[in-house]
């Protein structure tokens, strides 16, 4: 793979983790965006011990192995997101929570909405699975925080729910996160490096991962449009907390105009380079 498509891919990375930083914002959301997310989702569910020893063996042809060209980038992307800008977001969703909502709930607004009609789901019963969807994710955004302890159990199932979350348009892991009590003990674990909550979380991301990619790409392939439908929904459902977070007074509605402005630019940029989902899918096959 040229360099410049695997920083392409870094990229992308860096905006999913990003959008997995900040309670509401969903990083499948952006990898659906982004026109990744299915080839995110088959490149986890083939991930087997077959798969791996053909990969370091270099043996069977290249769609026997890992899409180590495609996962490799996006992880790093993903992880430098994680331990490099946590506390860069956390900056700005405590000093400047109104544009930094703003500015995600115009994009994924938009794009959404650009995603729906370039999938050309406008038929009565998208429609209705999509309000499913919106209905489903509406109420779980306004659930009230929790007080779990911190326990290695506790954070093992929470690496479960938690990677689910982040892998599925709509909804957030770090909301799920801060609603089971663990949003800023995580964080702290990872900058501190504490290895043992770390492995706990770890193990039940991973059986998360592997577990939930599988069932959702069978749907995907069955039921596409169907599974679009209802992702968007869950997508414009979750904006509910991107919305309560935005203050409109004196302080805030400029810059809170200038991060409407530039998510609108956003939008139209990737139009216009082609890496809306609809618009990339014959690209995303060879890429």
């Amino acid at each position: 793979m040229k360099f410049k498509q695997s920083f392409k891919l870094f990229l992308k990375g860096l905006a999913v983790g990003v959008a997995d930083l900040v309670p509401g914002v969903s990083g499948g959301t952006v990898a659906l965006i982004l026109g990744i997310y299915e080839r995110l989702i088959r490149a986890i569910r083939n991930i087997s011990f077959r798969l791996v020893r053909n990969t370091l063996k270099k043996e069977g042809p290249k769609s026997q192995r890992l899409d180590l060209e495609f996962l490799v980038p996006l992880a790093l992307g993903v992880a430098v997101s994680f331990v490099a800008l946590s506390y860069v977001m956390m900056y700005f969703l405590g000093e400047l929570a109104s544009p930094t909502f703003t500015f995600f709930f115009v994009v994924i607004l938009g794009s959404s909405l650009v995603l729906f009609k370039s999938e050309k789901l406008a038929s009565a019963k998208n429609v209705a699975i999509a309000a499913m969807g919106f209905l489903l994710a509406f109420y779980l955004v306004g659930l009230n925080q929790t007080n779990l302890g911190h326990e290695l159990p506790i954070l093992f199932i929470t690496g479960i729910l938690v990677i689910v979350a982040m892998i599925l348009p709509g909804t957030s892991g770090a909301l799920l996160l801060l609603l089971m009590n663990q949003y800023e003990y995580f964080f702290d674990a990872l900058h501190e490096f504490r290895i043992v909550e770390l492995l706990a979380f770890g193990a039940g991301a991973a059986i998360g991962l592997l577990a939930f990619s599988h069932a959702l790409n069978a749907v995907l392939e069955k039921y596409r449009a169907q599974t679009v439908a209802f992702l968007i929904g869950l997508t414009l459902g979750a904006l509910r907390l991107c919305y309560s977070n935005i203050t409109m007074d004196s302080n805030t509605i400029f810059p809170v105009f200038i991060a409407a402005l530039v998510g609108v630019f956003i939008i139209f940029m990737l139009e216009a380079r082609n890496m809306m989902p609809g618009r990339c899918r014959k690209a995303l096959k060879t890429e």
